[in-house]
């Protein structure tokens, strides 16, 4: 592999400048087949997938103003699985290695990446790729499967934020974004540990209710979620406003399929009247999240996040101080937030893979409360990272779905105590 380094993304940074032993900024995308998974015809698939991925065959170099990643000739290897899920991948104890980790369990295929070098969708495209190269040393008769339609290198390793970055102006705010928002209370698990929660439901029982209500599927669940935040909070503490953080691809609204971050995040916010059914609050949260995610509003806030880099002299400022700004600035924007949703959609696969694959997951570390979405068929999984030792919002949520008439089948993963 020729020696190449470039930048990390201003998303990067902002993940490099908080990480901390509670939140890694580790995610995982899973894939269970439908039989065990064979080590070798995986590590084979592997080393296939690498090279096909140059952008993410790379180490991470701290110098004097940035971060920057170099490629390297490390090779990737699927392990056993024995670390907890969304383990750190880089800190002051993992240094000079690869950004990624591999592991099986069972018919299970993980990926889990530093969310420096990627988002989820990024990493799902990396996972989906490696699942189609086993499958296909797996099956000979899959061998004349094609691919799914791929960037180009170059465009898989472009920093989509500097590339679409024009100076617009900042989007307007929801006034209750300024509110103070209500925080989760609770003892939180040990430093190292959080809990991971999976649960399966029907794809079109859900649709059924959310077609019924008129409503997208995250402004649903995202409302279920919020009814049992709402549960939990203190009376004195009612006038505070609930907000849900929401990550949105930006692929769509500028045509790139970059692998690399391309995403922000926006907020809907809503203060409890306390008459609020499942049913008006979805309504209410539809409308919101249609309004911000207008092609116009998307984009100058991409624009904002992008606008500090932009700045006259930023790029000498020593790294350290650079830091410990992006750190407080992301502390602040953390205390405006009550919970995180992240919807992935649907995962396509192609229909001669269909027969060989049950579903996918995704989580993401979290110090407080991340639920990541995914498709694929009928099977519809919320992928739960939860920081507190107790878990009765958890429990509200999954209750009120239950209640709706749609089945739920959960696992959670257990805890050590202190």
């Amino acid at each position: 592999m020729p020696e190449t380094w470039y930048k990390v993304d201003n998303v990067a940074k902002v993940f490099l400048a908080s990480i901390n032993r509670r939140d890694p900024r580790v995610f995982r995308v899973s894939c269970t087949l439908n039989e065990d998974v064979d080590p070798d015809r995986l590590n084979q698939a592997l080393e296939q997938t690498a090279r096909e991925n140059p952008q993410f065959q790379v180490t991470l170099h701290r110098g004097l103003f940035w971060h920057y990643f170099e490629s390297t000739n490390l090779k990737p290897q699927a392990v056993p699985e024995t670390l907890a899920p969304c383990a750190m991948l880089y800190g002051p104890q993992i240094k000079n290695e690869l950004l990624y980790r591999v592991s099986y369990y069972g018919a299970r295929i993980n990926v889990e990446m530093f969310h420096a070098i990627s988002d989820g969708n990024g990493g799902m495209v990396f996972l989906k790729t490696l699942v189609h190269n086993y499958l296909q040393l797996k099956n000979p008769e899959l061998a004349n499967v094609p691919g799914e339609e791929r960037a180009s290198k170059g465009e898989s390793a472009q920093d989509a934020f500097r590339k679409y970055y024009t100076a617009s102006k900042a989007a307007e705010e929801d006034p209750l974004n300024r509110k103070k928002s209500f925080h989760l209370h609770g003892r939180k698990l040990p430093y190292d540990q959080s809990q991971f929660f999976e649960a399966h439901l029907s794809t079109a029982q859900v649709l059924a209710k959310t077609r019924a209500m008129g409503v997208t599927m995250t402004s649903y669940l995202a409302a279920a979620q919020m009814l049992a935040a709402y549960q939990e909070m203190p009376a004195l503490e009612r006038g505070k406003v609930i907000s849900v953080s929401l990550p949105v691809n930006l692929r769509s609204y500028y045509g790139t399929e970059t692998a690399r971050n391309f995403f922000n995040s926006i907020r809907i916010s809503w203060v409890f009247r306390g008459d609020e059914t499942l049913e008006t609050l979805a309504k209410g949260f539809d409308a919101k999240l249609r309004e911000a995610l207008k092609d116009e509003r998307v984009k100058a806030r991409m624009d904002g996040f992008e606008k500090l880099e932009q700045m006259p002299g930023i790029k000498l400022v020593p790294l350290f101080i650079k830091n410990a700004v992006v750190n407080l600035f992301n502390t602040l924007e953390a205390k405006k937030v009550t919970l995180t949703i992240s919807n992935m959609g649907r995962i396509p696969l192609q229909k001669e893979l269909q027969p060989y694959i049950k579903g996918f997951t995704a989580f993401c570390s979290s110090t407080t409360a991340f639920t990541t979405v995914c498709s694929c068929g009928d099977d519809l999984v919320l992928g739960t990272t939860w920081a507190f030792r107790s878990t009765e919002m958890l429990k509200n949520f999954y209750r009120r779905l239950s209640a709706e008439g749609l089945d739920i089948t959960l696992y959670a993963t257990e805890v050590d105590g202190e």
